[in-house]
């Protein structure tokens, strides 16, 4: 029973922490574009301001959302969920962007895959850990 409550508590504690890292880094990154005039803005050549600006919010949002995993609350997962809906449309309206003809760099490409990629994944383990329990994550 308590290696399980283990299992479960470690699972949503690496979730916490990824999420942690990623909106510190987020906010870090995004901010540097945004409010500094320098290399970073320099070296972001043709990013998309919708979708930078979405991003260095959404930072803040990954930083309460991993609060409220390592806190084993169940708002961490449902924000969790929201953050992962959120940035999967954004990631579309980026699409629309570059499907109209829209300047962006390809990396930035690169970047919304893997964010829609770890949010989902942080979402459904999280969901199956705190929600539905699964093996992995169980109490029992």
């Amino acid at each position: 029973m308590l290696e399980n409550h283990g299992r479960k508590v470690a699972v949503i504690r690496v979730l916490s922490f990824v999420a942690v890292a990623f909106g510190l880094l987020t906010i870090k990154e995004g901010g540097a574009v945004l409010f500094f005039d320098g290399s970073e803005r320099a070296a972001a050549g043709n990013y998309v301001p919708f979708v930078l600006w979405f991003n260095f919010l959404a930072g803040f949002a990954y930083i309460a959302a991993g609060v409220g995993l390592w806190l084993r609350r169940h708002w961490g997962m449902r924000l969790a969920m929201v953050i992962a809906g959120a940035t999967a449309l954004m990631f579309a309206a980026f699409g629309v962007h570059i499907f109209l003809g829209g300047a962006f760099e390809s990396r930035t490409v690169g970047a919304m895959s893997l964010r829609t990629l770890v949010w989902i994944a942080i979402a459904g383990i999280s969901y199956r850990c705190l929600a539905h329990r699964l093996p992995i994550c169980r109490f029992h």
